[in-house]
């Protein structure tokens, strides 16, 4: 059964291969579009029939034809053709960030070249120098970008290697209830190789469980050393070291903090266990209480049907007050971004309309009004002043012009920051977790001038984001610099990433004081009048 994003992601190469084939535009542009639109939702389209799924905006009979055929069959005939018709090596290529279709269909056409190793081998000859359209520079970025993507083969992002790894440990718990992730996936790393799971029965048989995707490794121990093993098994080299697990006592433990009790160091979290800067808290007890989940209270960042998102704004609403969330900050894109139908000033009037509607039927939940502002290359916001000062705040990310050195995009994102209507710096790097790594910005620097200028720093929750880099945290809380946990939701169940973003604020040892919808609705409607500069 494919998902929603398997299918968007099909519909893509869809489009892709169309346009390398040189098919209709105007067709490649629909799919395209289609595939955009479904990769930001995350509904479950299968079972829906043609008619169903052409409700869905966006998406047109031809393209639902298509999506019927990935849900029934796992392929279309269209993709089908078009793939038999293209090397695989050719395919491989258009995975390479920078090479659109035409660019691949040039250098396969005109170079003849059939894989992503030839085409490295061409770029160490400069064979790609004198070729039209491309020159020195796009060729040395096709090298970096070509290294990059073969440096993040074999690795997964937590939350698919967390469904496949929970699939296996659900079902052994049918036999036994000591069995629990460890190594990285216990400490919930961002990016993951192997889901590592011990098991505290000797006596079950582990062969029938397995993964296709993700490779499984299994640690099986006797019942009486299964929490000491799990502290040394989902720990660093560094964090075991740093307390000196050696000296640990040989003797039955019954939790984890029992453990920790043993070697007289405070119990560290399991996010925690990386040996970075927990270690000498933990020895003088001085780790703090750690945010969880439970602890936030809003919704900031989020997208409505205005611009790109999948659900209306009222049901948007009315599902963050159903999952007990006391307000939610809607988000949606400046006009700026034209790709994600960006709001124009008079559309933001009506959307602003319409919560001071919706905020009287649901009171005492609120909607507060936002915007998700484009960072212009000159570092401006996206509206003039008359609409910026309509919001109650203000989410300002960089969306396009990524090719940025590290002094143009410290340069843009300080004046952002420096701009009074600026309330929280969305992703502040744009990197998208195994996909691309971000414009380079001198961390200290950008987290000074959010400091000087009393702006938050967003955490983006979506598993492939989680931006700003949780190594980051311990210096935003050493300058007393805010940090908002928010999911980007394109749609209802965006809302669950809330999850993700808090285990990577909590690896960043981020407490409910210092994260900005952790605060309930009163003290975050204090914060905003205050805030106004």
């Amino acid at each position: 059964m494919m998902t929603t994003e398997d299918i968007a992601d099909a519909l893509e190469l869809t489009a892709k291969l169309m346009e390398l084939h040189n098919e209709n535009p105007f067709k490649v542009k629909a799919i395209s579009t289609a595939a955009y639109k479904l990769g930001k939702t995350r509904m479950d389209l299968n079972n829906l029939s043609v008619e169903e799924l052409t409700k869905i905006e966006g998406i047109g009979k031809s393209i639902a034809e298509k999506i019927h055929e990935f849900t029934t069959t796992g392929m279309s005939n269209e993709l089908r053709e078009l793939s038999t018709k293209t090397p695989v090596g050719v395919v491989d290529m258009l995975g390479i960030k920078g090479l659109g279709p035409k660019k691949v269909r040039q250098l396969w056409l005109e170079l003849e070249l059939e894989s992503v190793t030839d085409l490295l081998y061409a770029c160490h000859e400069n064979r790609l120098v004198e070729l039209k359209g491309f020159g020195e520079k796009t060729q040395h970025t096709i090298i970096q970008n070509i290294e990059f993507k073969l440096s993040n083969t074999g690795k997964f992002h937590f939350a698919y290697a967390e469904k496949v790894g929970q699939a296996i440990i659900d079902a052994i718990k049918e036999h036994t209830d000591m069995v629990s992730f460890t190594g990285a996936m216990y400490r919930k790393c961002e990016v993951i190789e192997e889901i590592d799971i011990l098991v505290g029965d000797e006596g079950i048989d582990l062969d029938d469980y397995g993964s296709d995707t993700v490779p499984i490794n299994f640690i099986q121990v006797n019942e009486a050393v299964f929490y000491r093993t799990l502290v040394e098994t989902s720990s660093t080299p560094e964090h075991l070291a740093g307390i000196d697990f050696s000296k640990l006592a040989i003797k039955k433990y019954g939790s984890e903090e029992e453990v920790y009790a043993g070697l007289q160091v405070q119990y560290c979290e399991p996010e925690l266990r990386e040996g970075h800067f927990e270690i000498e808290k933990a020895k003088n007890h001085e780790l703090p209480k750690l945010i969880e989940y439970s602890d936030l209270k809003g919704i900031l960042h989020n997208h409505s049907t205005y611009s790109d998102g999948m659900n209306s704004l009222q049901e948007m609403a009315v599902y963050c007050k159903e999952l007990g969330y006391e307000y939610l900050g809607i988000c949606d894109h400046s006009q700026t971004a034209v790709y994600a139908d960006g709001l124009k000033p008079e559309t933001v009037a009506i959307q602003q309309q319409e919560i001071d509607r919706l905020n009287q039927q649901l009171f005492p939940f609120k909607i507060f009004k936002g915007i998700e502002s484009d960072i212009l290359s000159n570092g401006e916001l996206d509206y003039e002043e008359d609409v910026l000062k309509s919001f109650d705040f203000i989410v300002a990310s960089v969306h396009a012009n990524l090719k940025m050195d590290e002094a143009k995009a410290n340069a843009r994102l300080i004046k952002a920051i420096e701009n009074p209507y600026t309330t929280i710096l969305g992703h502040p790097t744009g990197r998208l977790l195994l996909g691309r790594p971000g414009y380079p910005i001198d961390h200290k620097k950008i987290i000074d001038a959010c400091a000087a200028n009393k702006v938050v720093i967003e955490l983006n929750a979506h598993p492939y984001r989680l931006d700003i880099d949780w190594r980051w945290i311990p210096y935003c809380l050493e300058k007393g610099v805010m940090i908002s946990i928010n999911p980007d939701a394109h749609q209802l169940k965006g809302y669950h990433d809330m999850r993700y973003g808090t285990y990577a604020a909590r690896k960043g040892m981020l407490t409910k004081e210092h994260c900005l919808n952790a605060m309930d609705l009163q003290s975050f409607e204090s914060f905003l009048k205050s805030y106004k500069r």
